[in-house]
């Protein structure tokens, strides 16, 4: 993510899907100059639009993922860069993070609650689970506070819930992308491990795997597993394992997360499968980065996340301050396809915390 969004490192070519313009990370003055100061689907309260511009007092929430979770530390990285340019203005920013995965939905529901009690200035968080969020998300819009979807969610979504805009990825389009890796190494029989099934953004992210696979002619299943196993390494790698051993036609894994990546990369070593099953995973760390140098893995989605800590806390500031709101939206955050040809930059920007 220390370069632009997708640069392949193929020389001229690019390997990317595009989904709206690229934004650099850049400073908050970048932001704002792909922003109006046109009315929101959330009218700002006097404070969130105040007339003199003053910063002073604003308070932005937050809501993000658990701290163990790598992509969201990568998140909270974001957040806190774009936190120290709303504090020399004079405001400040309140992060609440998930205990864990468990119960998605209604926890993240909970946090909404408690980021509604704390009477902010704008709030910021992923729609992860529809059903049991959104009742306290249009209570927040409903309250004249600015509210911004951002990692998992789609426009028409954060609309429907008074939010003004929605940053981050288009799952079906990181699963369209993630598929066509696949038919491109000639897979023909993947296998989608999805440990939080009922999680909006990763439906959407099977449904993209299975247009691309289908689309080939070739074979696509999905393997859903309880929401318990997520982060749980053992269980999740022997669910693949029995999977691969029980399928022996299976020629392609994909995963969601990087913890799962790295489950799914020990039940092919498990199953002796390494000469025939390739690994697709979704977002990235260290683990993810030498398996794709080594040539243990495919390749990974990279949805970008400190641009989406960084663009959504922003964007939540602006308009809370200063009554400024993106006039783009969505704000797409990729995806970008990491693979061996580009892996070293992935690298280099992991090592600064931006990727």
């Amino acid at each position: 993510m220390s370069y632009p969004i997708g640069h392949s490192g193929h020389g001229s070519r690019k390997k990317f899907v595009t989904l709206a313009k690229a934004l650099p990370i850049l400073g908050v003055a970048v932001l704002l100059a792909a922003c109006s100061s046109g009315t929101p689907t959330s009218k700002g309260t006097a404070a969130a639009g105040s007339s003199n511009g003053s910063a002073k007092n604003i308070n932005i929430v937050v809501i993000g993922g658990t701290s163990d979770d790598p992509f969201f530390s990568t998140v909270k990285n974001g957040v806190d860069a774009a936190a120290k340019s709303i504090e020399a203005a004079g405001g400040k920013v309140t992060y609440l993070s998930l205990a864990n995965y468990n119960n998605l939905g209604p926890d993240t529901a909970k946090l909404e609650a408690t980021a509604l009690s704390l009477h902010p200035s704008a709030v910021a968080v992923p729609d992860w689970v529809p059903t049991a969020q959104d009742p306290n998300l249009k209570a927040i819009s409903a309250a004249g506070i600015p509210l911004v979807i951002y990692n998992s969610g789609t426009i028409d979504n954060a609309k429907s819930v008074g939010a003004f805009t929605y940053i981050g990825g288009d799952y079906t389009l990181s699963g369209v992308a993630g598929g066509k890796e696949f038919v491109n190494a000639g897979a023909k029989n993947v296998v989608f491990v999805n440990t939080v099934p009922g999680d909006a953004s990763s439906e959407e992210f099977s449904t993209g795997y299975k247009q691309a696979m289908t689309a080939a002619g070739d074979k696509y299943t999905e393997l859903n597993l309880p929401a318990s196993s997520f982060g749980n390494a053992t269980a999740v790698a022997q669910a693949i394992k029995s999977e691969l051993l029980n399928n022996p036609s299976v020629d392609g894994i994909a995963t969601y997360g990087v913890q799962d990546a790295s489950s799914a990369a020990s039940a092919i070593s498990q199953a002796s499968a390494g000469s025939r099953v390739k690994l697709m995973g979704f977002n990235l760390d260290k683990n993810t980065l030498d398996r794709i140098k080594a040539g243990t893995q495919l390749g990974t989605i990279d949805q970008l996340p400190y641009p989406q800590g960084y663009y959504a806390t922003s964007a939540a500031f602006q308009a809370a301050a200063y009554g400024i709101y993106i006039s783009s939206s969505p704000v797409l955050t990729g995806p970008a396809i990491v693979d061996k040809s580009n892996v070293a930059k992935a690298i280099a920007g992991t090592a600064a915390g931006t990727r």
